[in-house]
């Protein structure tokens, strides 16, 4: 699926769509460079989580933790070199503890997801211009 938006309110929406549909163990792997909305898409996904705090991105502590009724589990890889850092910090402990993981700079990270990972290209197209590809993956 693709969706345009044009401001970071209609980018944060889309992420609530999306977080409305999420269930623990879920894990989203987010793509696109600085700029892109990664943390703005992730901030609408916490509210459809009914996560109404401050979220921010985790690039200097790796992980932040958002509680509610489905905790969110905020990760961004930026500053990690390949998988094995990403099991060091409790992966897979993440992965079985009832929340859901979102994944900035997945494509670091990737041999880590699950085969039902949703994958979510974010392009940032000039100004609050942005083309937001979701792909979900049943195969898990």
């Amino acid at each position: 699926m693709t969706i345009i938006t044009y401001s970071e309110i209609e980018t944060r929406q889309e992420g609530e769509k999306l977080g409305r549909k999420l269930k623990p163990g879920s894990v989203v792997a987010l793509y696109g460079g600085l700029g892109a909305g990664k943390t703005t898409f992730t901030q609408g996904l916490a509210s459809g989580l009914g996560i109404y705090m401050d979220v921010t991105s985790p690039t200097f502590t790796i992980v932040n933790e958002y509680h509610g009724e489905i905790p969110l589990f905020h990760f961004d890889m930026y500053r990690l070199e390949s998988e094995n850092e990403l099991f060091d910090i409790g992966w897979d402990d993440y992965l079985h503890r009832g929340g859901v993981c979102v994944v900035e700079w997945s494509e670091k990270v990737e041999a880590a997801f699950p085969l039902d990972t949703i994958k979510v290209i974010l392009e940032n197209q000039g100004g609050n211009r942005r083309r937001i590809d979701i792909t979900m993956n049943d195969e898990g």
